[in-house]
């Protein structure tokens, strides 16, 4: 059995009487119970109102380096090349009777181009161009059709147009929209339909975990009814906000995920809670005690677990990227959403529901556990602990008249009600806490061999912006894809646009005709409005998502004279890669730096928050391991339904970084919450590290069970993104709440002992004071 080094006694600390701030809001909810319900009602109505429209109206671009020289080469091609630019839609029209130009290839031309005009988002049409978009033998060409609006209006437009341009296609004449817009488009159509089915496939597979959970179906219900409110209200918001500022469609399909998510677990704790306090106080003069005990509790660390995924998605506001920013907007809009709903509407439900919340009770279900004989031993045992530094000179607690056992907030007496501490304590996480007690050399090493061995394979992990694979096979703009490169070489689908100022327009040819990275250059084209410009095509010898054309892309930035910009849908996507590796570090080390900050304001312990803190990182680096074996080296591909890119998508670790850190710390907070109750009112670190993994062990295996099925169920559809994204975050929440949560961060609590709690004098003056005991 190992032990820690002997240590002073030392002093539980002044637990309150009397709710506190969140406690006084739960009772004050109850008395205006009516208000409340009302303006929810009136939220939910109001901006559920504008809901359905979340698919049509939210953008389906944004996926750019904003400031980048791309995104400028774009902007002048739009203004000036009659929008012959990235964001162009390319219309594929192939013929298998005869040159494409001719009969019945030439018909179908001109309906295409009909078409196309008739939209006012379509600027200057193309026919196909020999040596420039018309295949070698004729029978292939393609349409340009230039953009005459920003990115997002140009996806909205391809996806108005696909299916009515792929009607014009004849027995011998295909027709197939192709290009930036249409793979846009495309992509998130497919990402739409898999992020709904897995959210239908998810929401059973809750259900039932939650009633395992606790046992009624009233109460399980509960979660999944606060998760729906908050879902509405966030897509109302979105709508209402795109008017102002665009906003990504992915920005809801993660608002859906993460509303889902953090709801169920916000108020899995909080009803959990409730049901024990109820209990310890039956009658109906308990109910207003129960909704304050349970607010000052797992209120209080439900608020700072919100506030901590808001800190974290926070520091993705830093990348300058619409879409990246937007979408963390989004999550955090739930996240508010979510948070409101569960310190308000939540206490509200629970005072209605009462004891009816244990309605359809499971026969298995218990409202509490009894008071078993390892209860009263525990008592015997912590009572004799302040006892004992009672007699050494040390303050038994809040008042000298109380005893050891009240002390520690354990009111039992004879015939009155089970303390809420015992009903809401778990006998087999007690048992579990207890054993890592005995041997926590054995079990920290083995969890800490199991995170690293997991997380070593980041070490070759490689990133690029997604390729065309992420489309399926029969998508338009991958089928589109396939025959412009087929037809017209490798590097066609890739094309490179190169604006510079006229004077320069010679220099420029020379640079684009030498370049070994380049297969051809097409004649400049004039800026027709006197703005002094010319515009150069060339296309690459390689694919445009091979490696090479980065180096190919940064030789021409090297070479082209002052006034060339680069720019092209390829050179786009290596652009806001760049960006996202220059922004990936720095926005780890801020979502590292407050995370620690806000724990430390809520533990008022700087070493137990600096170690909550750093383990958090063991959990992300094991989910980035496993996702390259899955993803890059294709491990499981064939299972799971997808064609390996040889990569992992670039806006991946960023992005998914700040999504797991503010899961990892969702579970931190419960767990340190709920062991410095136990420190506070005890004063001993056996009591912290066990007591909470008995009273918040339950939750947080049961939340991330919840959040593990919600999040595979997302690896089982669609194209390669969501996929990643279930892959990802379901292996870190399995292992950051079963193996650090449950196993190593107890571990390290029992490895630091008082050290864990202990504060500088001038580090107390600083913080404001916060308690999670409260009598």
């Amino acid at each position: 059995m190992t032990s820690t080094a002997p240590h002073p006694p030392s002093t539980p600390s002044r637990v309150p009487n009397g709710p506190g701030p969140l406690g006084r809001l739960g009772t004050w909810v109850l008395d205006h119970r009516r208000l409340v319900a009302a303006v929810w009602a009136l939220l939910i109505v109001g901006l559920g109102i504008f809901a359905p429209r979340v698919e049509h109206d939210l953008s389906g671009a944004g996926w750019q380096a904003d400031g980048s020289d791309s995104v400028a080469a774009r902007d002048l091609a739009v203004e000036h090349f009659g929008g012959n630019a990235s964001s162009a839609i390319q219309v594929v029209v192939r013929s298998s009777d005869g040159p494409v130009t001719e009969g019945e290839g030439a018909e179908v031309i001109a309906e295409v181009t009909a078409l196309l005009e008739e939209d006012p988002r379509i600027a200057t049409i193309v026919p196909p161009q020999p040596g420039a978009t018309l295949s070698q033998d004729g029978d292939t060409g393609v349409v340009l059709a230039g953009a005459s609006a920003d990115t997002n209006e140009m996806v909205r437009a391809a996806t108005d147009l696909k299916e009515e341009l792929a009607t014009l296609s004849t027995d011998t004449v295909e027709v197939t929209p192709t290009g930036s817009s249409l793979l846009w488009s495309d992509f998130n159509d497919a990402n739409l339909e898999a992020m709904l089915k897995s959210e239908l496939m998810s929401w059973p597979v809750t259900l039932a975990i939650l009633v395992l959970a606790f046992g009624a179906l009233v109460a399980a219900g509960l979660p999944l009814i606060l998760t729906l409110a908050g879902l509405v209200a966030s897509a109302g918001s979105l709508v209402l906000i795109n008017q102002l500022v665009p906003v990504s469609i992915w920005a809801m399909n993660f608002t859906m995920m993460f509303a889902l998510a953090l709801g169920i677990d916000y108020a899995l704790f909080l009803v959990v809670r409730y049901r024990a306090a109820r209990a310890a106080h039956p009658g109906p003069e308990g109910v207003r005690w129960a909704v304050a005990q349970t607010m000052d509790t797992a209120g209080k660390a439900v608020l700072l677990s919100g506030l901590t995924v808001l800190i974290s998605l926070s520091a993705v506001m830093l990348v300058p990227s619409p879409s990246f920013r937007s979408m963390a907007g989004g999550i955090m809009l739930s996240v508010v959403f979510v948070l409101g709903a569960t310190l308000t509407l939540l206490p509200l439900v629970l005072g209605w529901l009462d004891d009816r919340i244990n309605t359809f009770a499971l026969p298995w279900s218990r409202s509490g556990a009894s008071w078993s004989a390892g209860d009263r031993r525990r008592e015997r045992r912590q009572t004799g602990v302040l006892a004992r530094r009672g007699r050494e000179g040390g303050p038994l607690g809040p008042s000298s008249g109380r005893n050891a056992a009240s002390a520690l907030g354990w009111r039992r007496a004879a015939g009155e009600a089970r303390s809420t501490e015992t009903l809401h304590r778990s006998p087999k996480f007690a048992a579990w806490g207890e054993r890592l007690w005995a041997r926590p050399w054995t079990w920290g090493l083995a969890s800490l061999l199991v995170l690293l061995a997991l997380a070593a394979p980041i070490l070759g992990l490689k990133t690029a912006m997604p390729s065309i694979k992420v489309l399926p096979e029969d998508a338009s703009a991958r089928v589109g894809y396939d025959v412009v490169q087929a037809e017209l070489g490798e590097g066609a689908p890739g094309a490179i646009g190169v604006v510079v100022d006229s004077d320069q327009a010679a220099a420029t040819l020379k640079v684009l005709a030498d370049d070994p990275g380049l297969a051809g250059v097409l004649p400049g084209m004039e800026a027709q409005d006197g703005s002094g410009l010319e515009m150069f095509t060339a296309v690459p010898t390689v694919d445009p998502s091979d490696p090479e054309l980065a180096e190919t892309v940064d030789r021409l930035r090297a070479d082209l004279p002052s006034s060339a910009l680069v720019g092209g849908a390829a050179v786009e996507n290596l652009d806001l890669k760049t960006q996202l590796d220059e922004s990936t570090p720095i926005v780890v080390a801020v979502v590292l730096a407050l995370g620690f900050l806000l724990l430390l304001v809520a533990l008022q312990a700087p070493l137990i928050s600096l170690l909550g803190t750093l383990v958090s990182l063991l959990s992300t680096a094991a989910a980035f391991g496993v996702a390259r074996l899955v993803f890059q080296e294709g491990y499981g591909a064939d299972l799971l339904g997808f064609e390996s890119q040889g990569f992992l998508d670039a806006w991946a670790p960023v992005f998914f970084f700040a999504m797991i850190f503010a899961i990892a710390m969702d579970y931190t907070v419960f767990l340190l919450a709920s062991a410095k109750e136990h420190y506070e009112r005890s004063g001993d670190p056996h009591e912290a590290m066990v007591g909470s993994l008995a009273h918040s062990g339950r939750v947080i295996f049961a939340a991330g069970a919840v959040m593990v099925a919600v999040f595979f169920t997302f690896s089982l559809s669609g194209p390669i993104p969501p996929k990643e994204m279930g892959i990802v975050l379901g292996v870190a929440v399995l292992l950051d709440a079963f193996l650090v949560r449950l196993v190593l961060l107890p571990v390290l609590l029992r490895l630091t002992g008082d050290a864990a709690w202990w504060s500088p004098a001038w580090l107390k003056r600083v913080l404001p004071t916060i308690s999670f005991a409260h009598d």
